[in-house]
């Protein structure tokens, strides 16, 4: 890997390991469904500067109807699952159950969409659920009703990416392809339009006390131009540098960056109760990511 790509990949893992932290700073004061429809809108409104000015040819090819319907899963729901786990959970937290994405990959690829499952990565599944039990028990927060409500609605928010990247394969790169920023912008504008009726329906119910100050909008801002517009544009080009598995290894670097940055800017725990199931979860990352012989499999029953 060059330079260049390794750079890239570090700023990926910085960038989306700040999200837990900005979500943190913003749910508080704004509510959950505020927060979330304001950065997937931000990004939506981000991406569009970018394509102006890169001028790609607008051709959806008519799938932007089924764009709008993948950000709902890969965007929308999982940006409203994490916003409410960040009422409860550290950002580290958050960042680690976010590494379970692969995991759930695997898992609803075997399950729906006749994928083979490798011993090795039926033992990462195994061994990731497992530490994310492991996490939930040991780490700093208070085992109670709170911590299960905040990882389930984690692992809600992991399972909708996992199953994002089937369909997206199925109903984008398999009928033609699509260029990966129009689908980045349309999905946007999904998550955007499926989050408005929930932001408006947490007004009527429950506005907010307060609007929050200057820390508050600048924490929105990063959230949706910058660890959403910005990010993906950036995970996109490493996409088409490096590829998607060696892509895929920034989900190892996010944990510890959500770790620290709520440690360095919000004083949570820094603390090694964190470190058993994390090293749980990382081995189980590396056995569901590592190459595998294509001979032994064990197929999907």
């Amino acid at each position: 890997m060059k330079p260049a790509d390794l750079f890239r990949l570090m700023l990926l893992a910085a960038i989306w390991g700040a999200s837990f932290l900005f979500m943190r700073v913003a749910v508080p004061v704004l509510g959950s469904m505020p927060t979330a429809f304001f950065r997937a809108s931000l990004g939506a409104i981000g991406l569009l500067v970018f394509l102006l000015l890169a001028r790609p040819a607008w051709a959806f090819g008519g799938k932007f109807k089924t764009c709008l319907v993948l950000g709902v899963i890969n965007a929308g729901l999982p940006s409203a699952m994490y916003c409410l786990a960040a009422q409860i959970l550290p950002a580290g937290y958050s960042a680690i159950f976010n590494a379970t994405t692969p995991l759930m990959g695997v898992l609803i690829g075997a399950l729906f969409f006749s994928e083979a499952m490798t011993p090795s990565k039926a033992a990462g599944v195994a061994l990731g659920l497992f530490g994310v039990a492991v996490l939930t028990r040991t780490g700093p927060v208070a085992f109670d009703l709170e911590l299960l409500l905040g990882a389930g609605a984690c692992l809600v928010a992991t399972t909708c990416y996992g199953f994002a990247g089937f369909l997206t394969r199925k109903w984008i790169g398999q009928q033609g392809g699509l260029d990966n920023r129009l689908t980045a912008f349309a999905s946007l504008c999904g998550a955007s339009l499926f989050l408005l009726p929930l932001f408006a329906g947490s007004l009527a119910l429950q506005p907010p006390a307060s609007w929050g100050g200057i820390e508050v909008w600048l924490s929105l801002a990063a959230l949706g131009l910058v660890c959403t517009a910005f990010a993906y544009v950036l995970y996109f080009r490493l996409l088409s540098d490096i590829g998607p598995i060696k892509a895929s290894t920034t989900t190892f670097l996010i944990p510890p960056f959500g770790v620290l940055w709520g440690a360095l800017l919000l004083d949570e725990p820094l603390t090694w109760a964190y470190l058993p199931g994390s090293v749980l979860i990382a081995i189980a990352l590396w056995l569901v990511v590592r190459p595998s012989s294509p001979v032994k499999t064990l197929a999907k029953a």
